[in-house]
């Protein structure tokens, strides 16, 4: 894969965190230093200049997953290429079931955290995505998908119940907690798919970490995970889809479009209120089920328009999302995983769409 190891010299403005601002950073066989190395001629250093954040983060996509299920490994190659294109250099699978182990070979390739495989009620979810059991059968599968990811579960929290013609939760409250308990035994965190806003005061109770999507927050809810200090994922660009699967819905089950329609119209509202509440949010894009990869720039100009400041919205993407993650950002000796930009990402997030350079692992990364 890769063999050389370049020395760049990076002057401008450097956003090591959202307080921290330097004018310089060099990287050193591959690594961050805010030092100048000694002993290497001016030759051999390549100088560049911009805007540097840290690499950025997508907190909820799913490599090796397309609307039909488990793709192949070129598909699955071109999905992190492109999130790799976009800046994106760590990426929270949130559920796939495709092996993605081979991504932990490639020091060309972002670093990939996996959630192992969604697990869901049978006939709750998409076809060909979840593991599918009863309630009875929860916590055994979720040792077992803890052991498939990377100190993370996804469970699905709810979802259509045709049999009432809307979003229902799918998890009686005894049963999450156990599951709960279970993964944190295991070294796992937990988080859930909820669009609706049924599930999860019971969610919350029974102790997980973070919700997905979230639509469904209210001002009852949003004081207990403020509380709780539950994060959320907000995939503000895979809500902007409501409005379709409601259209698709509306004439066998209107009650669920209705539903989704509201949960739509009210999603920005939602997000203001949280980040206002002191709720974590990260950003995820929800890539790879019927969204395209390397949508986090999208992302992000979305947080802005939910209200979010740009500095808020910048650290859902960068050091607040890393450090959640458990990655280092721009640190001394960390692994130069960065972007340059040719203006102030906090002036205009914008800029995040047209980066002038990405480094990954401390190597100059064509796109």
């Amino acid at each position: 894969m890769v063999t050389s190891q370049p020395t760049l010299r990076i002057r401008g403005t450097v956003l090591v965190g959202p307080e921290e601002v330097r004018d310089e950073l060099w990287v050193v066989d591959g690594r961050v230093s805010f030092t100048a190395p000694v002993g290497i001629a001016a030759r051999d250093v390549r100088t560049v200049s911009g805007w540097v954040l840290p690499g950025l983060v997508d907190a909820h996509c799913h490599v090796g997953l397309d609307a039909g299920g488990a793709v192949d490994r070129p598909t699955a190659q071109e999905q992190i290429i492109a999130d790799r294109a976009a800046g994106a250099l760590l990426l929270r699978d949130a559920g796939s079931p495709a092996d993605t182990r081979w991504v932990d070979d490639r020091d060309d390739l972002p670093r990939l955290v996996r959630a192992g495989r969604h697990i869901a009620r049978p006939r709750r979810y998409i076809r060909n995505y979840a593991a599918e059991v009863s309630p009875d059968g929860l916590v055994a599968e979720v040792v077992t998908q803890a052991g498939r990811g990377d100190g993370w579960v996804k469970l699905v929290g709810d979802w259509i119940d045709r049999g009432v013609g809307d979003l229902a939760p799918c998890w009686p409250a005894d049963a999450a907690k156990a599951a709960i308990d279970a993964a944190h035994a295991a070294g796992a965190r937990v988080t859930a798919h909820c669009f609706a806003e049924d599930s999860l005061a019971d969610l919350v109770e029974a102790g997980i970490d973070c919700i997905e999507h979230a639509t469904g927050l209210t001002e009852d809810t949003i004081p207990l995970f403020a509380a709780r200090g539950v994060a959320i994922v907000p995939t503000l660009v895979n809500i902007a889809t409501f409005e379709g699967i409601a259209r698709g819905a509306e004439e066998k089950f209107p009650a669920y479009a209705r539903h989704m329609r509201a949960l739509h119209a009210r999603r920005y509202d939602t997000v203001r209120a949280a980040h206002d509440a002191g709720i974590p949010i990260y950003v995820g894009t929800d890539a790879g089920g019927s969204l395209p990869h390397g949508l986090v720039a999208a992302e992000v100009a979305e947080l802005r328009r939910a209200g979010l400041p740009a500095q808020a919205a910048l650290s859902a993407a960068t050091w607040s999302a890393r450090a959640w993650l458990g990655h280092p950002a721009l640190t001394e000796g960390a692994p130069a995983d960065l972007v340059v930009y040719p203006a102030d990402p906090r002036a205009d997030v914008g800029v995040l769409a047209a980066p002038d350079l990405i480094v990954l692992r401390g190597h100059p990364v064509a796109r």
